[in-house]
């Protein structure tokens, strides 16, 4: 077959095929371009979850009617100068409209603030029509109908209405975050709407924003972050170690505004949470990176999601310093939503505690009780009825009843004077006014030989002995093991790594903080590094896949934690078997110790598998509880 030039509209397709991934992809791109043109306001409008309409509104600068073609054209763009490093807008690739408008049926209608009326233009599957008056206000509503209709493969890949819906919200949430002063709207054809209200840029309304988008017990659980580094900026928010997800998607990254998905982001939020919570758990981020347009490539990819750093190295450990740094200084913290678990395990209804019923079955003790044939509470049918104890009295409406069993009188006769508590550590003195004035208060007691119990001013604190001392024997360990160089043991014979020239250069580079780590290493000929001295904590292991592990780590991101992550999981392991075990009873004095060093210790809040080692239960909840409020 001859080599031909391609059409413009199979042009337009095939980049479509890079930009346009779905109907997220659409609003994204659209909703960029709203807020490049200053708008304060954008609603969103979708259908069928985004493949028969979506609809894109906003009150910015707006379109002259004689760009209007310009504007649908391929490689057209009012957002970049001559140089492509020096990118300070969302959008300046000029693809995006034509693109949709190859697969969809796209609409833009515009009217500038001194133009006197509006003007719009159509594209139906490529084809461009020509430029016709409208009427709208300032701004521009751009219209995309039947998304790949044109490309009628495209639509065997969509997801249902609901994943198609769920997908747009997120884009938007995530547009939203790094513009608090804009308002956006999104409603769908399922009648729900999603109105995120205008906030103003300082640092109150930007976590009022993430409030909105990421609900309102992320603020109580966050800490804030502010770092600067060689020019690079890091602001934003992360959770306490406490406050967690299943999963990594309400883990939000921007630089220089734009939301992105980044490998080397993610991998440093990992890094700095490693030690503090489960393999199975992540953060909950929001981070934003400010630097040098140039020193950051965005044009990775046609979507824009991408980014490469000049230095990730500098990125990488700027992420990881300072939020490390950040829990360090927060102290000791509880995620406010373990009260609110305890109160909703107490609720009835919410335990499977249940009856036999009439039919053998079981039921709960709601049900039972709105299968009565009374709404007002007779004592003789309760399921929860008290024992039956002593003669009958008259009672409630003059019915004849048995007596309550639990009556004061009816008590007394096996009363035997004060009991010692169940457990003889619970007979703590008094404490000190001061004590219950710190964060975990004062020990009150040991229950089940692992539990300690402790009062504060307004709380109830529940610690885990054995995952608590489990923290404070590791932090120990990790202080001493990085405070000097690691204890290294010499091999009989030197281990000879064949590598690609340029791993092996890479880490002869790093040889030096190799060696801090206990890992000896120099070249050894072209391709190949000769490794003479390996950690002793490690003891035998396999020289050739840690070299290279190594050597992948400093090709990605131009660090070497991953020596620094094995030493400090032997760390982790050596302070499981050397912590306070459970069932070992502790006096009070030892209780109060426990509690003082864990205020003292950045991170105690989890033990090193990441489980909590406190809850704490306020006073007004467990006040609730009772019906006192």
């Amino acid at each position: 077959m001859p080599i031909r030039q391609l059409s413009e509209t199979m042009i337009n397709q095939i980049a479509a095929g890079e930009v346009i991934e779905r109907p997220a992809s659409v609003v994204k791109e659209l909703v960029e371009n709203a807020l490049d043109a200053g708008a304060s306001r954008v609603e969103i409008v979708t259908a069928g979850g985004g493949l028969n309409l979506i609809r894109v509104t906003d009150d910015g600068s707006g379109i002259p009617e004689q760009e209007l073609a310009l504007a649908i054209a391929r490689h057209c763009t009012s957002k970049l100068s001559n140089d492509i490093h020096d990118i300070r807008s969302l959008g300046f690739r000029g693809e995006a409209l034509p693109s949709i408008g190859s697969v969809a049926r796209l609409s833009i209608r515009s009217r500038t603030a001194s133009g006197d009326s509006a003007a719009e233009i159509s594209i139906d599957g490529g084809r461009v029509l020509p430029v016709k008056p409208a009427a709208a206000n300032r701004g521009t509503t751009v219209e995309v109908r039947d998304l790949f209709f044109a490309t009628p493969a495209r639509l065997k890949f969509m997801k249902g209405e609901r994943a198609e819906s769920s997908a747009t919200s997120d884009v938007v949430k995530r547009i939203a975050i790094a513009f608090p002063a804009v308002r956006f709207t999104l409603a769908g054809s399922d009648r729900s709407t999603l109105e995120l209200a205008a906030t103003d840029d300082t640092a109150e309304g930007r976590l009022g924003r993430v409030a909105q988008v990421m609900g309102k017990d992320f603020p109580n659980n966050a800490i804030a972050i502010d770092a600067m580094r060689d020019g690079v900026h890091l602001a934003g928010h992360v959770s306490i170690p406490s406050y967690t997800r299943a999963n990594a998607l309400q883990q939000y990254a921007y630089v220089n505004g734009r939301p992105v998905r980044d490998k080397l982001i993610a991998g440093a939020i990992r890094g700095a949470f490693a030690d503090v919570l489960p393999r199975d758990r992540h953060a909950v981020t929001v981070l934003f990176l400010s630097l040098d347009p140039s020193t950051v490539d965005v044009n990775v990819h046609p979507a824009k999601a991408d980014v490469r750093f000049r230095d990730p190295g500098l990125v990488r450990g700027l992420i990881v310093g300072a939020i490390r740094e950040a829990l360090a200084g927060a102290g000791i913290r509880a995620a406010t939503t373990g009260a609110a678990g305890m109160m909703a395990a107490f609720r009835p209804g919410a335990t499977p505690y249940s009856h036999p019923g009439p039919t053998g079955g079981h039921r709960s003790y709601e049900a039972a009780y709105h299968a009565s044939d009374s709404g007002s509470f007779d004592p003789l049918r309760s399921g929860q009825r008290p024992l039956d104890i002593g003669n009958g009295e008259m009672g409630y409406g003059g019915a004849r009843h048995q007596r309550n069993g639990f009556a004061e009188n009816d008590q007394a006769a096996f009363d035997t004077g004060p009991l010692a508590s169940a457990d003889a550590r619970a007979g703590v003195a008094e404490p000190a006014e001061a004590l219950l004035g710190m964060v975990l208060g004062a020990a009150r007691a040991q229950v089940h030989e692992n539990y300690i119990v402790a009062q504060t001013r307004d709380s109830l604190v529940i610690v885990d002995q054995h995952a608590a001392h489990e923290r404070l024997v590791y932090e120990a360990l990790k202080n001493a093991l990085h405070s000097r160089a690691v204890p290294s043991q010499m091999l009989l014979l030197p281990e000879i790594v064949d590598l690609p020239e340029e791993d092996a250069e890479r880490l002869a580079m790093h040889s030096d903080t190799l060696a801090k780590f206990g890992l000896g290493l120099e070249r050894f000929g072209p391709g190949a590094v000769a490794v003479r001295e390996t950690p002793s904590m490690l003891g035998e292991t396999n020289v050739q896949q840690l070299v290279r592990d190594l050597a992948d780590e400093i090709a990605d991101n131009d660090t070497v934690e991953t020596l620094k992550e094995r030493l400090d999981k032997i760390a982790a392991t050596m302070a499981c078997h050397g912590s306070v075990r459970s069932g070992r009873l502790l006096k009070a004095e030892e209780m109060n110790a426990l509690l003082r060093q864990m205020e003292a210790t950045p991170g105690s809040g989890t033990c090193n598998h990441g489980r909590p080692t406190y809850i704490e239960l306020k006073l007004a909840d467990i006040e609730r509880l009772f019906g006192r409020r």
